[in-house]
């Protein structure tokens, strides 16, 4: 099982991660549908990805998703009505911080997962490429960064759909790098979204996190692989 080395615990606030969610009750399984239960079982815990990965404390619903575009933008909006379940863990030590933010949307038919795939790859699509931004002041206080983003179609398996990945630098007085890779796959009625950042202190250059490609593809494919 992955494990990812400590990371540091002041910048938490910079790649916040949501609360822990579930849903009690399980959609009537058809024609091969995957239930609430399955999914449940299928995110990742904190030991399942090293000793030092926690979830949060304290949890509730989420009622959007991660952004998928950075910058300024809002967290993407849960498209239709599926059940939620939702498993946020982060892994803080004194160099950077890293987080994984999983989502699975269980809908009542493939139709409504297909749709609901398409709208946030719509969302995906209209990212800029290239986002430039002054420092921030205040409670969430942030040095000024560039950051640039790729979406790519992926298929893993039985599972299709699209990554975008981010990569942000911040100025030479503040020297640090943040990678943030955010997939969503559906497999017939569900729409799994998953996203690992890794923010990385007092390195500045594009090989500060040369792991990351292969750190969040081997946390999708483990999870996948829970599912059956």
């Amino acid at each position: 099982m992955l494990v990812l080395g400590r990371m540091f615990r002041g910048v938490v606030a910079v790649l916040a991660v949501v609360g822990l969610a579930g849903c009690s009750d399980d959609p009537e399984p058809d024609r091969g549908d995957l239930t609430v239960s399955i999914m449940q079982k299928a995110l990742l815990q904190g030991p399942d990805v090293g000793p030092t990965w926690k979830a949060p404390t304290e949890s509730a619903a989420p009622t959007a998703l991660v952004s998928i575009c950075g910058g300024d933008t809002d967290p993407a909006i849960i498209p239709g009505k599926p059940a939620v379940v939702s498993a946020p863990l982060s892994d803080e030590g004194t160099k950077g911080v890293q987080s994984l933010t999983q989502y699975a949307l269980v809908y009542d038919d493939i139709i409504s997962a297909s749709t609901a795939l398409a709208t946030l790859r719509a969302v995906a699509d209209a990212c800029p490429r290239n986002v430039q931004k002054p420092a921030k002041t205040g409670d969430r206080q942030e040095p000024a960064y560039t950051e640039t983003a790729t979406t790519s179609p992926l298929e893993q398996g039985n599972w299709g759909g699209f990554v975008t990945t981010r990569h942000k630098q911040y100025d030479k007085a503040h020297p640090a790098t943040a990678d943030v890779a955010v997939v969503a796959l559906t497999r017939a009625n569900v729409v799994l979204l998953d996203q690992y950042a890794i923010y990385r202190l007092g390195r500045s250059d594009a090989s500060a996190n040369p792991q990351f490609a292969a750190d969040w593809q081997k946390l999708v494919g483990t999870t996948l692989s829970r599912v059956g």
